[in-house]
């Protein structure tokens, strides 16, 4: 199966590097380009790709607000690009819902694997600000203390559904949690879309988070 890549940059150099690196790999390719954010939300609903790959930083329409309109109109695999290390953007990114967030230096073969990682449902960051998040965005959540209310979290959701928010939290892709439960790939999806809906998380990086968070991983 083809990943479908829909590369958003307001820089074209930087969108015809991107669209090289993508093309020149087995199993991805670029089927649109974006320079700014409008033109992305009209691509990704005519096109439909699996993947959205998108500068945090453009004109008219940036990076995080784009996200948070292609969630509403569900498509929720956007792997955000950022030339800048900074904690202003990685939470803005996963607060709009982002499935990922990488540098503009990630190696090539690392962004191939995490638009793969991503296109089957997984979620990505980039080594340098994996710790800062964990340590972070976790104290953010301010997870329930006691099994009360750990209970009350839980609550709104079934006994399947506790068991993929526990896959979640252990890093598994929609293909791995219907492995690991016996499920189609479509219903392990659908369980994880119903999880973030009924917990009003925006993100499979939440999800996993708090997975951890209530010992579910």
């Amino acid at each position: 199966m083809t990943v479908r890549v829909l590369v958003v940059d307001d820089h074209l150099p930087v969108r015809v590097g991107f669209s090289m690196i993508i093309n020149a790999a087995d199993g991805v390719e670029v089927v649109g380009e974006a320079g700014d954010g409008e033109q992305a939300l009209r691509l990704a609903q005519k096109l439909t790709p699996d993947v959205v790959l998108m500068d945090i930083r453009m004109p008219r329409l940036d990076g995080i607000a784009t996200t948070r309109r292609m969630c509403v109109l569900g498509v929720t695999n956007v792997l955000l690009t950022t030339a800048f290390d900074a904690d202003e953007y990685l939470f803005a990114a996963l607060r709009a819902g982002a499935a990922g967030f990488l540098l503009k230096d990630t190696d090539a073969d690392s962004l191939i694997r995490a638009l793969r990682s991503v296109a089957d449902g997984g979620g990505v960051l980039s080594p340098s600000v994996t710790r800062r998040l964990i340590t972070d965005y976790a104290a953010r959540m301010s997870p329930p203390e006691t099994r009360e209310q750990q209970a009350k979290v839980l609550e709104p959701l079934t006994a399947r559904e506790r068991e993929v928010l526990a896959c979640v939290g252990r890093g598994l892709s929609n293909r791995q949690i219907a492995t690991e439960l016996r499920l189609a790939e479509n219903t392990a999806k659908t369980h994880v879309s119903r999880v973030l809906a009924k917990l009003g998380l925006s993100s499979r990086v939440q999800a996993a988070i708090l997975a951890q968070e209530l010992d579910l991983a």
